[in-house]
């Protein structure tokens, strides 16, 4: 038996802290499978905030979510065609500072242009967003890929980010394979309780 992947423990750390009626945020929702994912979690009370840049995105996840929709299980799914570093543009003001988990999964859409990839200065500001909205206890995980062209200096500047964190703010740890320097992995964030 090996070790969880990153977006499986993202998957856990996230289940672990949200409940039925939640609002959650997928920061870049991509194919869906986080948005998805959030969704099953909050049940029908709950708020999904899906951002992404490209049109092709959200129609993937709108596909994604469609089963849901079908069988009565669909929660409020707000899909937002805009940067992540623009969240709390789009965040009602009932639900600043009471999101339970916003999941980040940066790099490019698979299946689509390689080339259109989130960048540090954007991920940043999306990140230091999405420190504001949380609920005290609340989680962000943020997946980062440095094996593609500008994911080594994104997954930098996150990291260091990371580690700059106050304390006061939250607790990051850094889920990663030491022996593959390549590898995605995953930075998560628990919003301070104070």
């Amino acid at each position: 038996m090996g070790f969880l992947s990153v977006l499986s423990t993202a998957h856990q750390w996230v289940r672990e802290r949200v409940s039925p009626g939640d609002a959650v945020v997928d920061a870049t929702a991509g194919n869906g499978v986080d948005t998805r994912f959030l969704a099953e979690l909050i049940g029908k009370r709950g708020t999904v905030y899906a951002f992404d840049i490209q049109e092709a995105a959200l129609a993937a996840t709108r596909d994604r979510l469609a089963p849901l929709e079908e069988e009565g299980r669909m929660p409020d799914v707000r899909l937002v065609l805009d940067s992540h570093e623009r969240m709390r543009n789009h965040v009602l003001p009932a639900h600043a500072g009471s999101i339970a988990a916003i999941m980040f999964n940066l790099g490019y859409l698979p299946g689509a242009d390689p080339s259109v990839i989130t960048r540090p200065d954007s991920s940043i500001a999306a990140l230091e967003a999405a420190i504001g909205l949380l609920k005290p206890g609340g989680v962000l995980t943020c997946v980062l890929y440095p094996g593609h062209p500008g994911g080594e200096d994104e997954a930098e500047a996150v990291a260091g980010w990371a580690a700059a964190l106050p304390a006061a703010a939250g607790q990051a740890v850094l889920y990663r394979m030491a022996q593959k320097p390549a590898a995605p992995y995953l930075i998560a964030v628990e919003r301070s309780r104070k």
